[in-house]
């Protein structure tokens, strides 16, 4: 499969949602440092991020600078942010700081309430999903939303609904406005890991400033 065909666009609300694939290499480079990482007491307590972040969720750490620019994961998220932007708004993006990037271990019954980040611009992938969320409590129900993440803007209107639910598979990448709301949904029924990985970046003002950008019209 070619590689844009791996890539996609959502315009669910308004922003954009870019939707992209963790290469396999990454994904097993990245899980490796984090099962290192917690073996490791001193280091986890280090990098622990937990008390400023919203997730009521086991273990939450930054990743290593140094390590993610080694392993590829900084060259990852450059490419596809610029892809994204591109896609998005007709631009090329000539700059990109990654201001922190984390893991976010997940089990039974954790969550993470509704909540946006920093920057410009953000995302979520994939590391480890449990083999069963757990089924809904009223059997009839259609919609499992056990584990998943949902993205909101705005509010419910005729045509337009203000959410979006994507249900987590490993190597999944979700890319996001910095200021869309998101809450990821407790699950059940299994003691396996839910693992992903975020971000938070900056790119070139001139790009994330429309307001700034826009002509005033002549009087």
């Amino acid at each position: 499969m070619k590689e844009k065909e791996n890539r996609s666009l959502f315009r669910p609300f308004g922003p954009s949602i870019g939707k992209t694939f963790i290469p396999e290499e990454l994904v097993n480079k990245i899980n490796k440092y984090v099962d290192d990482l917690i073996k490791d007491d001193v280091k986890v307590k280090a990098q622990d991020v937990g008390a400023n972040l919203a997730g009521n969720v086991k273990q939450e750490f930054d990743i290593d600078p140094k390590f993610a620019n080694e392993c590829g994961w900084v060259e990852f998220l450059s490419k596809e942010c610029a892809y994204w932007i591109k896609e998005s708004t007709g631009k090329k993006i000539k700059k990109f700081h990654l201001i922190g990037s984390w893991v976010v271990r997940q089990f039974e019954n954790e969550y993470n309430p509704i909540h946006w980040h920093t920057g410009h611009i953000s995302g979520v992938g994939y590391l480890k999903m449990p083999k069963s969320v757990g089924e809904p409590l009223q059997k009839n129900k259609v919609q499992n939303p056990n584990g998943q993440i949902e993205l909101i803007h705005g509010n419910k209107m005729f045509l337009s609904d203000p959410v979006i639910k994507f249900k987590p598979e490993v190597g999944n990448f979700y890319l996001f406005p910095n200021y869309m709301m998101h809450t990821v949904y407790p699950f059940s029924n299994s003691r396996e890991e839910r693992r992903s990985i975020s971000f938070n970046a900056k790119i070139d003002d001139e790009i994330y400033n429309v307001y700034g950008n826009e002509k005033r019209p002549e009087k």
